[in-house]
């Protein structure tokens, strides 16, 4: 039995989430403790809505999905250097976009939507493709807001500034302007004048 349209893609974020509530690691929000990938597919959702509420249909299902399954590939699985960090990486994304490809093909999507929305979970025409660029800027604002805290607290300022430089390299002049407008430390603040200025 086929899903009607207009419920195809609230089934298809349930199902994502679904497939999500199995990650064994699990992080504190708002909402309590929860999975952490769940946790993140909803900043994912949030985060789009506000920086492109007018996103598409298939801009909103790859942002759901963006990290989808991604604890059945552990960093430790692939050599701990840059070489292993990137093969790493490339492995997820194809991981991610089969889980959702399979989960949109069972909510009835067609292959063109599926095909685009495997596109943008593998970053592919990043800068020539819109929505794309739009999914790179998401990802780079939900990392300063809910996890670069963290990632300073254990690095040195240096390192911190480095990664900030390179994440700014990736995001569109729109996203880099609504990166003053997230809530962080004063220590913080520093560390991203200083990147943005560096």
């Amino acid at each position: 039995m086929s899903i009607p349209l207009r419920n195809r893609f609230e089934e298809a974020i349930a199902k994502f989430d679904a497939y999500n509530t199995n990650d064994p690691n699990f992080e504190h929000s708002e909402d309590g403790s929860q999975p952490k990938e769940l946790i993140y597919a909803r900043r994912m959702t949030e985060k789009l809505n506000q920086f492109a509420p007018d996103a598409p249909e298939d801009l909103r299902l790859a942002a759901r999905c963006q990290h989808i399954g991604r604890w059945e590939i552990p960093r430790e699985s692939y050599p701990m250097d840059r070489k292993g960090y990137l093969q790493w990486r490339n492995t997820l994304k194809g991981h991610h976009g089969e889980i959702a490809s399979k989960i949109l093909a069972e909510c009835g999507y067609e292959t063109e939507v599926i095909g685009k929305v495997k596109s943008l979970v593998l970053k592919k025409d990043l800068r020539r493709n819109v929505d794309t660029q739009v999914l790179e800027d998401v990802i780079c604002l939900v990392f300063i807001e809910h996890y670069l805290e963290d990632f300073a607290a254990k690095h040195e300022d240096e390192k911190v500034i480095e990664i900030l430089q390179k994440t700014m390299k990736k995001m569109s002049q729109k996203a880099i302007a609504e990166v003053s407008a997230i809530p962080v430390s004063p220590k913080l603040t520093s560390l991203i004048q200083q990147a943005s200025s560096g």
